[in-house]
């Protein structure tokens, strides 16, 4: 069983499905969720939404594999959960809105190959992106994802009963399970601390009428996916924007493969793993593209994940997203699951959010505090954090730049991380610490 905190290793299957099951409950709802707000959006019916949904647990578990078992150069080898991303959300719509899920699909198919391409030759770009940079996106990532875990907490942004008391108190109730769990379990158990949360959490809800089962009944108890249910048209426009995006979810991920072999690993990451895990993110997003999903990323409540309970094992993950897999096989798994409430998500996820923090803090302390790097993090975090926080300031941008910019603190930060790391002398290695010694001596 020691095999569950070694990256290679064989863990018993029973065991295996246990803990590997955390890490798809985990990151269920907020894979299945970018595609029903498109598709709703769009207007899509209702068949057509649910195919989609299907795919999208077929192809993050895919993806989660690749990532796990590499083929050739595409792949980290590292315990990566992957899903769809809500980073193209926005410009997804745009264009499925104004030029069909068509043009859409189109440019995710160029788009996944261009990141794909630029995964596959990490010594080209790597060196722009040293140990202070990565510290700084992990933890502008960290920063970045408290917003959705207080949404989830509260009910879901949108719902009709946000913040009310049932989901106050269920979120509470989850969130104090896991903590109990993690404190007090031994053993095994400790790293089963999301799990216990999540079942807690739910049969509260359940007590509290707060799942709905509407639809389950509906369901087709098994559905193969559905290829191409979009003819693929490739628009320049379209094709540059969502390239642009792209190259925002390849430093989301560097972030978040950065962070997960710091803080689950204890060890620095390689320029291999880095190239291999955006190649993933590209071709893999080729594929979502084909079946008609948004682009997939790595998924940084999974790394938070990792980091609370230390389980990283490469079989025992590969396990749990199986099941992934079969959901999508088998739709009426994925209804059950998908009646998960979000403040039962919101619950475990608000501290997993801060346990990506406390890793960019970690990477951070290993970079040291010089003056160089003071500077670097600082106003890359005041300025990504801040501005985006305002995001009207961007108004004056062209649209391009506000769709990439304005609202992802995530690509400010990397970007002015970057800037400053080239532009910066190299020559200062006296840390504040030591200096504010001798300025008080």
């Amino acid at each position: 069983m020691d095999n569950i905190y070694n990256l290679n290793g064989r863990v018993p299957i029973g065991k295996a499905l246990t803990f590997g099951i955390q890490h798809v409950l985990a990151m269920f709802v907020a894979n299945i969720t970018p595609i029903i707000i498109l598709a709703n959006t769009v207007g899509l019916d209702e068949e057509t939404c649910g195919s989609l949904i299907q795919n999208c647990m077929i192809i993050a578990g895919i993806g989660t594999l690749v990532q796990l078992y590499p083929i050739w150069r595409i792949g980290s080898r590292l315990p990566i959960v992957m899903g769809i991303s809500f980073t193209f959300l926005p410009l997804a719509i745009v264009i499925a809105s104004t030029q069909g899920m068509g043009a859409l699909v189109g440019a995710i198919i160029v788009g996944g190959v261009v990141e794909g391409c630029l995964g596959l030759f990490p010594n080209k770009w790597t060196k722009l992106i040293p140990h202070v940079v990565a510290a700084t996106v992990v933890t502008a990532i960290g920063f970045s994802l408290l917003p959705v875990g207080a949404n989830s907490f509260a009910g879901g942004q949108g719902s009709p009963d946000f913040g009310s008391s049932n989901n106050w108190i269920v979120g509470f109730v989850t969130l104090l399970a896991c903590i109990v769990t993690m404190v007090f379990a031994k053993g095994i158990f400790r790293s089963l601390s999301v799990l216990v949360g999540l079942i807690v959490g739910y049969v509260l809800s359940l007590a509290l009428g707060m799942v709905d089962f509407s639809g389950v009944e509906e369901t087709p108890v098994a559905a193969l996916p559905t290829f191409l249910p979009f003819t693929p048209e490739f628009h320049v426009g379209s094709i540059i924007a969502i390239i642009c995006i792209f190259l925002v979810s390849a430093t989301e991920t560097i972030g978040d493969t950065s962070a997960l072999c710091s803080s689950s690993l204890d060890r620095g990451v390689k320029k291999k793993e880095l190239g291999a895990s955006v190649a993933c993110d590209g071709f893999v997003s080729v594929v979502a593209g084909l079946f008609g999903c948004t682009p997939i990323t790595s998924f940084s409540q999974n790394v938070g994940l990792a980091a609370m309970t230390k389980v990283v094992n490469r079989f025992t993950i590969a396990v749990g997203v199986s099941v992934l897999i079969i959901a999508g096989l088998f739709p009426f798994v994925g209804k059950i699951l998908a009646t998960i409430p979000q403040a039962v998500l919101g619950g475990c996820t608000i501290m997993m959010f801060g346990n990506i923090l406390f890793a960019g803090f970690q990477m951070m302390a290993k970079s040291g505090f010089t003056h160089r790097n003071m500077i670097i993090v600082s106003l890359s975090l005041s300025v990504g954090l801040g501005f985006t926080s305002v995001s009207q300031m961007f108004d004056i941008f062209p649209e391009i730049i506000k769709m990439v910019f304005a609202q992802n603190c995530v690509a400010v930060v990397f970007l002015l991380a970057v800037i400053l790391n080239l532009i910066l002398p190299k020559d200062t290695v006296e840390t504040v610490s030591s200096q504010s010694i001798q300025e008080k001596q």
